[in-house]
């Protein structure tokens, strides 16, 4: 994670980073259409790749320090940075998708986490609650407020629902670099951090596990998977701070109008 000045934006790179936002919006969008048992998850990542370079963006992640992909694909007890693969999705699976795109100079991330077919009560509260933290958390990233104050939000809504969050995978701050300050943690002591301001742009994004905060690295050095084998739920937008409260550069909206057209996945 980059550590260092935090890059405030203008109104104007904040637009851009809106449009960066937006396709990034419709290629999740696409992919949604086409998730259902059997498909690969390589088949994904081949569309996702196709559809960015269509409209003239590259994709972030594609050997971003070396990772071989478009999309990080996660099923069931990966939490993040799952390889794609000739794996075959099936009915009761959760699969988390991250992608990430430059267009005109700008970076856009946001993952999505959805269910194949019919899953368990408690994955589905897993999925209900981890996508609520999202929002709580994006509630708190108002000017004058402090970084800790967001990932207490998060951190307090799974605890009280009986999950766990991820502490060794954070948010980030994006714009011209992927990966940008500050860290932005899904725990912390509400009012305690950096102080937010006008310009900010950062992606918040929580992982909550079932079963434990513990995860493990693969041999490929990328999958992490939660240390129990339990699922693990992870949603993600990028943000801006602008005019004193948060705004939602990216948007969920296409998946949303894919899932309702797909009889073979749901999502909270």
């Amino acid at each position: 994670m980059a550590k260092g000045r935090i890059n405030y934006k203008t109104d104007e790179q904040i637009e851009l980073m809106r449009k960066s936002n937006l396709l990034l919006g419709k290629a999740h969008g696409e992919i949604a259409k086409i998730i259902k048992p059997g498909v690969t998850t390589l088949a994904l990542d081949k569309l996702a790749k196709e559809y960015i370079f269509d409209n003239n963006a590259i994709p972030s992640f594609l050997n971003y320090q070396e990772f071989p992909n478009t999309l990080c694909i996660s099923v069931n007890e990966v939490v993040v940075h799952g390889i794609p693969s000739k794996y075959e999705l099936k009915e009761g699976d959760i699969v988390s998708i991250d992608s990430g795109l430059i267009l005109d100079g700008f970076h856009s991330d946001s993952a999505y986490t959805y269910a194949i077919g019919n899953v368990s009560k408690e994955v589905w509260k897993l999925m209900t609650v981890t996508k609520e933290s999202l929002y709580l958390g994006i509630e708190q990233a108002v000017e004058g407020n402090r970084l800790g104050s967001i990932g207490y939000a998060i951190e307090q809504h799974a605890k009280k629902n009986g999950f766990y969050v991820v502490r060794q995978m954070t948010g980030h701050g994006i714009g011209s670099e992927l990966h940008e300050p500050p860290v932005v943690p899904n725990y912390g002591k509400r009012g305690r951090g950096k102080r937010l301001k006008n310009g900010l742009t950062i992606a918040i994004e929580p992982m909550i596990n079932i079963g434990t905060n513990e995860i493990y690295i693969e041999n490929d050095k990328w999958t992490a998977k939660a240390e129990d084998n339990k699922p693990s739920a992870h949603y993600e937008l990028s943000i801006a701070i602008n005019n004193g409260k948060a705004n939602i550069l990216s948007t969920f909206e296409f998946i949303e109008q894919a899932i309702k057209n797909n009889d073979y996945i749901s999502s909270p």
